[in-house]
């Protein structure tokens, strides 16, 4: 029980997390010590690449100069490899829906730094809103979002489909894996409470005509699409959403979108892609699982932009000097 909680504290305050990992660097390896080498920085500057279609409208920054923690998980992969292998597949339907939907905000729902709010504040005049409720992730995006001019709105809350409070889970390896749990009644510090709310009741006090909608809360997300029902249906946005392949999602999701008459697709390389009748999680491949939910038949315009976007993309390779920092 003691250690779990030494465990759990190490985990929340990221201070403490660095300040062991460097103790550990003093002792043999045989009683838990740690390559010095091999530990991230406290800070990690990068610069980040952003796509720009040929002929596309000179606005909106081509690069992004960022410091982030060093701890954390997207920073560091974007410093190694660049948005060329960041979810490729799926930012090129995300920014595709962005160029084609119909006037109106980007939510971004489980937005960790904000790498799908970045893109669509740069690549669009839409208003744009990240959601994230780890406060250090949420910082991380508001130094996002005040890089390059973006401005989009974090929101600093999870999402789910009621309003209150919920309690969030830090993952052990991965600040991407943080979750919110119900009925959860341990109060350990591997939870921290958070504020909860449902896209329909935030939607009725911002006013706002949802468009594009992205969702991954690692194992929430069908609580997510409960509690915006009622956005589905009035402004029928185009939704990403990431459906993992285990604990019932598939099903639930189903049973959820099937009275809205979307039209379902798997994220993957097939440019277009058939619709399919089920959500099947295994269809997208395991570096992107995520599908794309349409208001309605995809016209051939859009699947032509998802192939430029997808170039685009490509070029974004990872910048030498600062960014290249492990």
């Amino acid at each position: 029980m003691v250690t779990d909680q030494l465990r759990a504290l190490v985990r929340r305050y990221p201070l403490v997390r660095f300040a062991t990992q460097r103790l550990r660097t003093r002792l043999p390896r045989r009683f838990g010590g740690l390559d010095a080498s091999r530990l991230p920085p406290w800070s990690r500057r990068l610069t980040v690449d952003l796509p720009r279609p040929e002929g596309w409208p000179e606005a909106g920054p081509d690069r992004l100069e960022l410091e982030l923690p060093g701890y954390l998980t997207v920073p560091r992969r974007l410093a190694g490899f660049g948005l060329a292998q960041h979810e490729r597949a799926s930012l090129a339907r995300f920014l595709a829906a962005v160029e084609h939907a119909e006037p109106g905000a980007v939510l971004d729902v489980g937005s960790g730094v904000g790498v799908y709010a970045a893109l669509a504040a740069a690549r669009s005049r839409r208003a744009v809103f990240a959601f994230e409720p780890t406060p250090e992730l949420a910082s991380a995006a508001r130094t996002v979002s005040g890089s390059g001019d973006l401005g989009f709105t974090v929101v600093g809350t999870a999402v789910g489909n009621y309003n209150g409070t919920a309690r969030l889970r830090r993952s052990s390896h991965n600040d991407m894996c943080n979750a919110t749990v119900s009925g959860a009644t341990r109060t350990d510090l591997a939870h921290t409470q958070v504020p909860l709310v449902s896209l329909s009741r935030w939607n009725e006090e911002a006013a706002t005509r949802p468009r594009v909608v992205t969702v991954d809360t690692a194992g929430s997300e069908p609580d997510v699409i409960a509690g915006a029902l009622e956005v589905l249906r009035r402004h029928r946005p185009w939704v990403l959403v990431k459906v993992r392949p285990d604990r019932g999602l598939e099903e639930r999701l189903m049973a959820l979108l099937e009275p809205l008459e979307y039209w379902w697709y798997p994220v993957r390389d097939e440019v277009p892609p058939s619709p399919r009748m089920m959500i099947s999680a295994r269809e997208s491949p395991s570096w992107e699982r995520m599908w794309l939910l349409a208001p309605h038949e995809p016209r051939p315009e859009y699947w032509g932009s998802v192939l430029a976007w997808r170039s685009a993309l490509a070029g974004c390779l990872p910048v030498p000097g600062p960014g290249s920092q492990n």
